[in-house]
């Protein structure tokens, strides 16, 4: 049993394995209708809780269908369903779904709920996003790039907009995956220094700037995500917008990166905000294989949280 809490507390090579897992996984089901059940039924016989104190959609929709297509059967929580820290502590709900469930993934707000959940469970936790980390869209992430462009290994990748989460675990699979990356945001928004200063220890570059185009010149990859959260105040998206107006990802901006480079974002989208239409739209966006890649990484992490 294997907990799946963050790229950079997950072994280099095991990563590896699931990113080679998650594409054998994807070419496996080509050409089958979505609701055919895989070959191989590793989760026959199990059951996973789904938690999401957050809303989801390609989370949700991901997990529950890459369960279901191994074999397995979900139960879908929301943190008004279990008042997760409320009344019963976090420590005694992970003791008692370790009974009744084969793994859990959780979907939160605070790094703490998921490290107790974790501590207390007898069973895998996966972390499924927390205030400050989203390993899984990485993964994902990576398994696109490296189907589109090969090994991910050397190259530039750029983030543009709030150091958030999603850079955050960027940030960690630079330093797993061995790649350099670019940090383009305000001073104010620039990612925990904890983050940055783990990846520089790993031997990859690390810059932080504060200049779009200076930042995406000669990249391999270009990767923003929204602005704002749904929970943010109209004062905090306002602020935010005033400060990342100058980094939309626009085809003006695109064309400092190299030819072949691609353009990510996690979704949902705000068009015509963190970045255009014709970007997204355009022949140098994967966001949909990014999407759907979400299904197969989950899947090969799900298979090493249970060693299969």
């Amino acid at each position: 049993m294997s907990h799946f809490l963050d790229i950079h507390k997950t072994d280099p090579a095991d990563l590896r394995q699931m990113i080679s897992e998650a594409g054998r996984i994807k070419q496996m089901r080509k050409g089958l209708p979505k609701g055919t059940p895989d070959a191989e039924q590793v989760l026959a016989n199990h059951m996973v809780a789904l938690i999401f104190e957050k809303p989801s959609t390609r989370t949700r929709v991901s997990f529950d269908v890459g369960v279901r297509q191994m074999g397995g059967q979900t139960m879908v929580l929301s943190g008004s369903d279990m008042q997760l820290g409320h009344g019963e502590t976090i420590a005694d709900t992970a003791r008692v779904l370790s009974r009744y469930v084969d793994m859990i993934m959780i979907r939160t707000f605070e790094e703490s709920t998921l490290l107790e959940m974790a501590e207390h469970a007898t069973v895998p936790v996966i972390n499924g996003l927390t205030n400050r980390t989203h390993p899984c869209q990485i993964m994902a992430d990576v398994l696109t790039y490296e189907e589109h462009n090969g090994s991910i290994r050397g190259k530039k990748v750029v983030w543009l907009g709030d150091g958030n989460n999603v850079a955050a675990s960027l940030i960690h699979a630079a330093g797993q995956f061995g790649f350099d990356i670019t940090i383009a945001a305000p001073e104010t928004l620039q990612p925990e220094a904890e983050f940055v200063n783990w990846a520089r220890n790993k031997g990859v570059e690390v810059v932080l700037e504060t200049n779009p185009q200076q930042a995406v010149e000669g990249a391999d990859l270009v990767v923003t995500d929204t602005w704002v959260s749904m929970h943010d105040s109209q004062t905090t998206k306002e602020r935010r917008h005033n400060q990342l107006r100058a980094y939309q990802v626009d085809d003006a901006l695109m064309a400092h990166a190299k030819p072949d480079a691609l353009f990510m974002h996690c979704l949902p989208a705000h068009r015509g905000e963190e970045v255009t239409s014709s970007v997204m739209d355009g022949p140098q966006s994967v966001i949909w294989d990014e999407a759907e890649n979400r299904l197969h990484a989950q899947k090969a992490v799900m298979r090493w949280c249970l060693g299969k």
